[in-house]
């Protein structure tokens, strides 16, 4: 897994940093369809709306932002492989994105298992219930400041492909991890031997040619 190829490693750096890009914006824009059409009505305090709702879905636009930037940061390395800057700022990014991404999946998964083990009833939270308590999947009689239509099988509906994409995220940061340990030689992958490749490629191009050359040279 630590193994990179100096000639077809940067395409699939390359590759990796447009997947995270493009499943970062899906992410992050059903986590805000999510929050616009379902928890902006009952994540009022007076709503006492569970703390699992909010925190999964903030997570979840979290994390679809730095996936984004992750992948950019994978793309401008792959054409500067051999710039410490940003093998650092990547090894930094993806190593959060991996596990903001894992938290926002986990959270989503146990968000999804609350909702149906009680019938979506925290969904219905800032309905006037006094009589009965109020299940999303039969909203009888619910007077609610929201439109109850499908709001059990919308929300699930757009935390499930938040889940699988966020698990896509933390896949994708890890294997980016991997890489810039491999590329600033750390273990475990200090063996892969890429770092002293591209240090030996920048030494004897055209440029650090010139320039050692000049400093052997002062007086040209």
């Amino acid at each position: 897994m630590c193994t990179f190829d100096k000639d077809k490693g940067p395409r699939r750096l390359m590759q990796k940093g447009l997947m995270l890009i493009l499943i970062g914006h899906i992410n992050f824009i059903l986590g805000a369809i999510v929050h616009g059409s379902v928890l902006r009505h009952i994540s009022k305090p007076s709503h006492n709306i569970t703390t699992e709702y909010t925190v999964a879905n903030i997570i979840s636009v979290t994390s679809g932002l730095l996936s984004i930037a992750t992948g950019i940061i994978a793309i401008v390395m792959s054409r500067n492989l051999h710039v410490v800057k940003l093998q650092i700022g990547l090894l930094i990014a993806s190593f959060l994105n991996a596990l903001l991404s894992a938290a926002c999946c986990a959270g989503l998964l146990l968000a999804i298992s609350i909702t149906v083990a009680h019938g979506g009833q925290g969904l219905m939270l800032g309905c006037n219930d006094t009589q009965a308590p109020v299940n999303a999947r039969s909203p009888v009689g619910a007077q609610c400041p929201f439109d109850t239509t499908r709001i059990y099988d919308t929300t699930l509906a757009l935390w499930i492909p938040c889940a699988v994409l966020s698990a896509a995220e933390a896949g994708l940061s890890v294997w980016c991890f991997v890489v810039g340990l491999a590329l600033r030689g750390l273990a475990p992958c200090g063996s892969s031997y890429i770092k002293e490749q591209l240090e030996e490629e920048a030494g004897s191009s055209p440029h650090s040619r010139r320039l050692m050359g000049r400093r052997a040279d002062p007086d040209a």
